[in-house]
């Protein structure tokens, strides 16, 4: 199986980032978007079939909890995987957002922490057939 991924965040830099360590992780991939808003991300979720979403909280046109609030209203993206991937530091707003449903990851984040929250939150793991390790000398990442 091949995941469709998301990459919402208002940083095209970090897009980038986010968007490199997945396709180092390991798990097997099919499409990649991105947006720069929530809004952009709500409508490429409208023309694509999407498997897991990555995050942000605080981008400007639509947030990312509005955007997640959303996700979870609607019957064909309630349960949709999310990883949230911001440098939100309250507590408070991030239990809530776990209430959600979503995983967290603090920016700055390190390569093999996003790594571990993807694979957790996919299932995929090295045992799985089509799982591909991302380096040579056992899944580093070698930015």
């Amino acid at each position: 199986m091949a995941f469709n991924v998301l990459v919402v965040d208002d940083s095209a830099v970090m897009r980038s980032m986010i968007t490199r360590v997945v396709k180092l992780s390991g798990v097997p991939l099919g499409a990649f978007h991105e947006a720069g808003n929530g809004e952009e991300g709500l409508a490429k979720l409208r023309e694509h079939w999407i498997d897991l979403v990555l995050l942000d909280i605080n981008m400007p046109v639509m947030n990312g909890e509005e955007m997640l609030r959303r996700l979870r209203a609607e019957p064909e993206t309630s349960r949709l995987p999310v990883i949230v991937v911001s440098t939100e530091s309250s507590e408070t707003r991030v239990q809530a957002l776990e209430e959600l449903g979503v995983a967290f990851v603090h920016k700055p984040f390190t390569p093999e922490d996003l790594r571990a929250t993807i694979l957790r939150v996919t299932g995929v793991t090295p045992d799985d057939e089509y799982y591909a390790v991302p380096a040579a000398d056992g899944g580093d990442f070698d930015f």
